[in-house]
């Protein structure tokens, strides 16, 4: 009677132990990936309000172009962690390879769009006649730095998938210094500007995918895997990235749908908005940090056959996504009176993010199922689920969020409509893992 509790008590012990290795790590690498942004705004801002503007600009374009293909990060993890499941690392290694043959090759592509585009996509964004030529200046040499980001993404994966996240994370601290440090070398010792900001990230953007290949390289040839391009592994990577873009699409529509509605209801609801939105994002990374273990520890079990060890996996996954929730709640609640004034003092902004950041607080848990599921969907391969879910999340949440100034609530009724957002992914994923369909052992999908 005692062994079945007793067994129980180990699995969850087992998973536990295999979550916090690679989550920890992996939460510590998203973290540092945006301090990239930080560091570059502190040192630039220096510099005057117009590099500082045109910085901005040039930064969102950057950032919304290499979001767009994070599933060469999702995808590779899920592919490669099958077939080391499946006790092929060759296979997966090659699997891997694939993945950054793609990431060249669509890095390629966007430089060839963004260096003639640049004025016109930075005119898109209304850049003024001062932050402009700024602006231009650094999205035409980061762009340079673009294919080095996505080798970045799809080594990453590589890595997740062969259960090793502190080797991302090694590396993004070290990318991070080494941006902040060629930053003020370039942009004061050397005298370049704005310019020498982007030529800093560029150098440190390469240094670091330099640093990924020579890790894939040497596992390759340690376990004699071709490193050729191999034209139909490549379009198998492509196929397998396109539902999760789609994905990616509809989240980031979702995003500035509830930004636009936000810049309507006046101008303290768009500043509250973009705090609140600041802070859920930095919550998104904890949470993130479960889905990528989920992603690597699910399609690792599934690769070996395992259906019961990856439901099992799963179960609990969803249970670490629930408690750390309730504990990023209890944080933002008890952090609320701190919080706020780090970011205005403005008593009217202050009022219209306060109901707002409680929505938030509350919202937590369901935020930690949700990172949770979508992550072990994602391990399983069920990218074609998932974006066929968020299409339906992005038709819901549209016409919720474009009704609220008519209706009135202002950003109270803005962020209980992402709240809704997020239960209606919530209830989409909720019935996926639980029809089982998922499940779909063997080294492919």
């Amino acid at each position: 009677m005692t062994q079945a509790p007793a067994r129980s008590r180990t699995v969850r012990r087992q998973h536990d132990r295999e979550i916090i290795a690679l989550a920890v790590p992996a939460f510590g690498a998203l973290v540092a990936e945006p301090l990239f942004v930080m560091a570059d705004s502190a040192i630039v801002g220096h510099l005057g309000t117009a590099q500082l503007a045109g910085l901005g600009i040039a930064s969102a374009l950057l950032t919304t172009a290499v979001s767009v293909f994070v599933f060469l990060a999702y995808a590779t993890t899920a592919a490669v962690a099958r077939r080391v499941g499946a006790g092929d690392l060759p296979s997966a290694i090659r699997q891997g390879m694939d993945g950054i043959w793609l990431a060249l090759l669509l890095g390629a592509a966007v430089i060839a769009l963004v260096l003639p585009t640049a004025p016109s996509l930075v005119d898109l964004f209304g850049a003024s006649d001062t932050a402009a030529p700024y602006a231009v200046t650094y999205l035409r040499i980061s762009s340079l730095g673009i294919p080095a980001m996505l080798v970045v993404l799809a080594s990453t994966g590589v890595l997740r998938g062969l259960q090793n996240t502190r080797t991302p994370l090694y590396v993004a601290i070290a990318g991070f210094v080494a941006n902040a440090v060629l930053n003020v070398g370039l942009v004061y010792g050397a005298d370049l500007g704005i310019a020498g900001s982007a030529w800093g990230t560029v150098i440190a953007q390469c240094g670091m995918a330099a640093v990924y290949l020579w890790v894939v390289v040497r596992g390759a040839r340690r376990h004699r895997a071709s490193l050729r391009p191999d034209i139909a592994g490549i379009r198998a990577s492509a196929q397998a990235g396109v539902p999760l873009l789609v994905r990616t699409l509809s989240l980031r529509a979702i995003l500035m749908i509830a930004t636009a509605v936000a810049a309507r209801l006046g101008d303290a609801d768009i500043a509250a908005h973009q705090i609140i939105l600041s802070l859920w994002s930095l919550l998104a990374f904890a949470l993130d940090a479960i889905a990528i273990a989920g992603q690597a520890i699910i399609g690792r079990y599934l690769g070996a056959g395992d259906a019961q060890g990856a439901r099992d996996a799963c179960r609990r996954m969803v249970e670490w996504g629930i408690a750390v929730g309730v504990v990023l709640g209890l944080l933002v609640v008890l952090s609320r009176p701190a919080f706020l004034p780090l970011f205005t003092g403005d008593a009217t902004v202050k009022d219209a993010a306060l109901p707002a950041l409680m929505i938030v607080a509350v919202s937590q848990p369901i935020c930690g199922v949700v990172f949770v599921l979508d992550g072990v969907l994602m391990g399983a391969g069920d990218g074609p689920y998932l974006a066929w879910a968020m299409l339906l999340t992005l038709a819901v949440f549209t016409p919720a969020a474009l009704l609220v100034p008519t209706l009135g609530g202002g950003l109270t009724a803005l962020w209980a409509a992402m709240t809704l957002m997020m239960a209606m992914r919530m209830a989409t994923l909720w019935l996926r893992t639980r029809s089982g369909r998922w499940i779909v052992t063997g080294a492919t999908r």
